[in-house]
């Protein structure tokens, strides 16, 4: 039976997965710690810096502000590269080419509210989830013509390309408005005629209306998402020393004060009992 995910089941989840993977890559490495020298053994695109991308067009998880990168997986990558010993070097990419930046070792890893899914796992690795999200409908407030998921049939959604959003839209509708930015694409539903709906994560949705964009959420989520570290599929010992360093900033309360910083509760504290968890 699923249930509410606690703290410690998260911890025990990351150390079991720990003690299975094994580190056989070509370059030696060291387990991940906070150590004045840093894993410099590890095999990063620049020596000492943990290089992690994102779009930069996710607010509030990643985006610009001021001339800064931040967000919520910002906090996480720096949080994450101060455990492992790392200079954190977040940098920006198009979300439509993020995984081949990824494979083409660009940069280390990307930290972007990457979801898990099977055929993403054909290319890359995940690293334990770090934060839980449901993938929701909205439409323009006080909207009468979509109030549940079976109105999306034919329906104009918007979304962002090469997501999982836009997966989700492919089985309603071949009316399909592609965006770089889920905020621009629900600020499109305010113009007449432009969208009957977007799909996106809950808590982007939220963000919005906090803002003062006249929308609602349609329903229930329609599945919840996994949001995890993409690492290179050969690179098995960055993936265990992030797994370590993930499980050490929940177990020392870190990510509780990111997760409520930016948002007022856990990511990684959701009900999950009777919800469709995407893979």
């Amino acid at each position: 039976m699923k249930k509410k995910l606690s703290f410690l089941s998260v911890i025990f989840s990351a150390g079991m997965l720990l003690a299975a993977c094994g580190g056989d890559d070509s370059s030696s490495s060291e387990e991940g710690s906070n150590t004045d020298g840093g894993n410099s053994d590890l095999n990063l695109v620049e020596e000492g810096k943990f290089t992690t991308a994102s779009s930069g067009l996710y607010k509030p998880f990643n985006f610009t502000e001021g001339g800064d990168l931040t967000g919520f997986d910002i906090d996480i990558s720096n949080a994450l590269s101060e455990e492992m010993g790392l200079e954190p070097n977040p940098v920006t990419t198009p979300w439509e080419t993020i995984i081949q930046g990824l494979t083409t070792n660009r940069f280390d890893a990307i930290i972007g509210s990457m979801a898990i899914t099977e055929e993403r796992e054909k290319q890359i690795s995940f690293s334990d989830p770090y934060y839980y999200s449901g993938g929701v409908i909205f439409t323009k407030a006080g909207n009468t013509e979509i109030t549940s998921e079976a109105d999306l049939e034919g329906a104009k959604i918007g979304v962002v390309g090469q997501s999982t959003y836009d997966t989700a839209a492919q089985k309603y509708t071949d009316d399909i408005q592609y965006y770089n930015s889920d905020v621009v694409a629900l600020q499109d539903l305010a113009i007449e005629g432009r969208l009957d709906a977007v799909i996106t994560a809950d808590v982007v949705g939220f963000e919005a209306q906090n803002a003062g964009l006249e929308i609602e959420m349609v329903g229930d989520p329609l599945w919840i998402e996994q949001a995890a570290v993409a690492i290179n599929k050969d690179d098995e010992e960055l993936l265990a020393a992030v797994n370590e360093a993930l499980a050490a900033i929940i177990e020392n309360g870190t990510y509780d004060e990111i997760s409520n910083k930016w948002f007022g509760r856990n990511l990684l504290d959701v009900d999950l009992e009777g919800v469709e968890i995407l893979k």
